[in-house]
């Protein structure tokens, strides 16, 4: 059974561990994806995004499975050759990036809904992700997949308290609101955004032995990903069109909502996914430091993992000063195109042709 979990789910489980604190968990990220082509556009622009998910993932697991390349460098280098560099460049900036979105998140909630400093919950932020960056890959997919279903329990939760109370509206905002051009194309650059850190858990599939077991695999990583998704996207109708205007919209659902154990619990939760994705990533960062050292005949240091972790961070937070909306509307948005072309594109192309061979 273990085996078999290894196979078929944890990589989708660590995919979308890592993907949802950039891709869903604050919701601000879902008003711009998806909300803004309204309620019917948005569940419609989740199609796209969960096809284009598991068909990519479906060629890059193979990929790394034939080439047994586990490291994103190793990895981009037999997609792209020597257009790899590229991918680091915009895999450093996102790291950035989402980590600024990330920081900023995390002060508006701990602030917002246990009244203290929002530097107390950066700080935590920062040394649970640092040490978790020191304990290495067993770990980080241990508490990565477990986290996920964590997540879902508390989702589902979220999703029926709030069809409880605000079924009616919910049903109101799928019927009488006009469905917006462009849906598509926003989910599409939705999943493409995501799969910019489709390189970063390759060292979640080193238990894939077999072509079927890639394709399966992969073809499951995009509702995984998904789901918590769609669930959160209906708790946002019940507020639709207020909602557009809100920072972080999962504050003001759980204030709406009014419940005492999901005001408390939801956000932990919330801020366990922001350490799942900044782990995530530092950790593809770490690993890819690693099998560079290992090539010259040397090794990265344990003390040196966690060091980078600090340093990426602060980095983040720096940047994390333009506001979360800024943050999220204009540099996710230009990552998206960035990620078609380096990710997207050469795994649906060459990758196709190289799996093939």
């Amino acid at each position: 059974m273990r085996s078999w979990f290894r196979r078929y789910l944890l990589p989708g489980l660590v995919f979308q561990s890592i993907c949802i604190a950039g891709g869903y968990g604050t919701g601000r990220e879902l008003v711009e994806f998806f909300l803004l082509y309204g309620p019917t556009g948005g569940l419609l622009g989740m199609l796209p995004a969960t096809l284009i998910v598991s068909a990519t993932c479906m060629v890059g697991f193979e990929l790394a499975r034939i080439s047994q390349t586990y490291d994103y460098r190793s990895f981009l280098q037999v997609l792209l050759g020597r257009g790899w560099l590229v991918y680091e460049i915009a895999y450093l900036f996102s790291i950035v990036l989402i980590m600024a979105v990330i920081g900023s998140a995390t002060g508006a909630v701990v602030t917002e809904t246990f009244g203290v400093p929002g530097v107390i919950g950066t700080v935590l932020l920062l040394a649970v992700i640092a040490f978790l960056a020191f304990k290495g890959t067993g770990v980080i997919e241990n508490v990565l997949s477990a986290w996920s279903f964590v997540l879902y329990g508390v989702y589902l939760a979220v999703f029926l308290v709030s069809f409880f109370l605000f079924g009616p509206a919910i049903r109101d905002s799928l019927t009488t609101m006009p469905t917006e051009p462009g849906w598509f194309l926003s989910g599409t650059r939705y999943g493409a955004l995501q799969l910019a850190l489709l390189p970063a858990i390759l060292f979640a599939t080193t238990h894939i032995k077999q072509r079927r077991e890639a394709m399966i695999a992969g073809a499951l990583t995009g509702p995984i990903l998904m789901i918590p998704a769609v669930l959160f996207f209906f708790t946002m109708l019940a507020h639709y069109p207020d909602i557009l205007e809100k920072p972080v919209p999962v504050n003001y659902i759980l204030q709406m909502l009014d419940s005492t154990a999901l005001t408390i619990v939801f956000p932990i939760v919330l801020i366990g996914t922001f350490i799942e994705t900044g782990t995530g990533m530092i950790h593809a960062f770490n690993e890819r430091i690693a099998g560079g050292m290992k090539a010259l005949g040397k090794t990265l240091p344990d003390f040196a993992r966690p060091l980078i972790a600090v340093a990426l961070i602060l980095g983040a937070l720096l940047m994390s000063r333009w506001g979360i909306i800024d943050l999220i509307a204009v540099g996710y948005g230009a990552m998206t195109w960035v990620f078609i072309g380096i990710i997207v594109v050469p795994l649906l192309t060459i990758g196709i042709w190289k799996v093939s061979r």
